[in-house]
């Protein structure tokens, strides 16, 4: 008797207050929705990170004719200096992982392949590009151990980090997803004060009906019950199609667009979705509860 009770109140309730409940749904399916969307990109940015750091390398650049740092004053790298700097990248193992080394002619195909379709080609010569090692470190975050190792060094040119190109690259889209992890987190409030403005009205609208509980002996969990399984009916119903929308982008923009585009680089799974979803829907549902009982705490008092 008592849940056919409770049952009959949420449905009446979201009959009298159906344009309101409609608003919470419409309200927390954005607010989840842009929240969900917030944690995939952040997902996404790590999945990205995770891929490129693997790949990154440390370039050591090896003197030519045309160097001019003080650590090429000698002039163009020797042999002997090229089979040195070789023996100690070796010797740093297991920090480095693999260890290649290109020659001028090397980089000048790679260049020419890079740039096939620019007319730079025609002005730059094998001899104008330097020898060079690449190292792939087993660790990225060490390369300040190779830095520090063979910056400066006669015979050395440069030592470039790729890393740090790829931190400003991260660094932005880092920015991104906090602006969108802000605006979302505004849509939150913004349903909590809507949930807030909800209860108020369909406690106002059913008064006569809650002291008459009360009177007869009601606690008042039991007259707040069919408030707070409204309020999470709704917020369910909103984090469900927010969930929908969330699978709809990873399987339309993410797997249809992006990834077929762009396959030079990663692209977050649907172990992701799987672990955002149910964080959307307890947050959309515990939002409204937690608003609604605070709510009601004040407005069913008789």
């Amino acid at each position: 008797m008592r849940i056919t009770f409770v049952a009959s109140e949420v449905g009446n309730g979201m009959r009298r207050n159906l344009t309101m409940t409609l608003a919470v749904i419409i309200t927390v399916a954005v607010s989840l929705g842009l929240f969900g969307a917030s944690l995939l990109v952040r997902a996404q940015v790590s999945t990205m990170k995770d891929f490129w750091y693997d790949k990154v390398e440390v370039s050591i650049f090896l003197c030519g004719k045309g160097s001019d740092t003080p650590s090429c004053s000698g002039g163009p790298v020797t042999v002997a200096q090229r089979d040195q700097i070789k023996a100690d990248l070796e010797s740093l193992k297991p920090i480095v992982e693999s260890i290649y080394y290109e020659s001028q002619a090397e980089a000048y195909d790679r260049f020419k392949e890079q740039f096939k379709n620019s007319p730079i080609v025609d002005n730059v010569s094998a001899g104008a590009l330097p020898e060079s090692f690449r190292v792939k470190l087993s660790d990225p975050t060490k390369y300040d151990v190779v830095a520090s190792a063979f910056a400066g060094r006669p015979g050395i040119e440069q030592v470039n980090d790729q890393r740090q190109i790829l931190d400003k690259f991260f660094r932005l889209l880092g920015g991104l997803q906090l602006i969108a992890l802000l605006i979302a987190i505004a849509m939150l409030i913004v349903t909590v004060l809507l949930i807030v403005n909800t209860m108020r009205v369909a406690a106002f609208s059913r008064r006569r009906e809650t002291s008459i509980m009360r009177l007869v002996g009601a606690s008042n969990f039991y007259i707040q019950l069919p408030f707070l399984l409204e309020a999470a009916f709704a917020a369910g119903a909103g984090a469900l199609l927010a969930i929908g929308s969330l699978v709809l982008m990873k399987a339309v923009v993410v797997d249809g667009v992006l990834a077929p585009s762009f396959q030079f680089t990663a692209f977050v799974g649907w172990d992701a979705v799987l672990t955002i979803a149910p964080l959307m829907l307890i947050t959309g549902v515990l939002l409204a509860g937690l608003a609604a009982f605070f709510t009601l705490r004040k407005y069913l008092r008789v």
